[in-house]
């Protein structure tokens, strides 16, 4: 990313942020506090494919947003351990497991293994948080939640082991 700031006299500061896929916004803070926040498709282009002005706070949030003082993405890699000691981890459920055709319920998952399940993929359908009653098929990938060791348990029960 390219940012560039200028002085407009009169006006204000104007701050050009450059894109790696040569997009660009441009933020222009007034003397008087406006702010107009300008979208440009192509960064060449001499007229904005997107504005709309700002309040002072709206820019403080958008910033903070951007920042990320509510939330921070990651990737699944990191996603898998939680401060080395919560593991999530996605499980594909083999047809010679022990709890193939059984609801969750009774296939007494936790008890097993001390995993929770907190989702299932069944083919392009994802159930988040699924019920007890949710029977579990072949070829499902189970999202699991819990320590290594249980992690572990899970992902032997539902390759066919005990």
């Amino acid at each position: 990313m390219n940012i560039s700031i200028s002085q407009l006299p009169g006006i204000g500061q104007k701050i050009s942020l450059k894109t790696a896929e040569d997009s660009m916004l441009v933020l222009i803070v007034h003397h008087t506090g406006k702010r107009e926040l300008y979208f440009f498709d192509d960064s060449e282009s001499e007229e904005a494919d997107f504005a709309m002005d700002l309040t002072s706070d709206e820019t403080r949030e958008l910033g903070a947003q951007l920042l990320g003082a509510t939330y921070q993405p990651v990737n699944a890699d990191q996603l898998k351990m939680f401060k080395n000691q919560i593991v999530i981890d996605w499980i594909e459920l083999k047809p010679n497991s022990p709890i193939v055709y059984k609801t969750i319920e009774e296939s007494e998952v936790r008890n097993l293994t001390g995993v929770t399940i907190i989702g299932i993929v069944k083919g392009d359908e994802t159930i988040a948080i699924p019920e007890a009653d949710t029977k579990l098929q072949p070829g499902d990938v189970i999202m699991s939640i819990g320590k290594q060791d249980q992690i572990d348990s899970m992902t032997a029960l539902c390759n066919g082991g005990e």
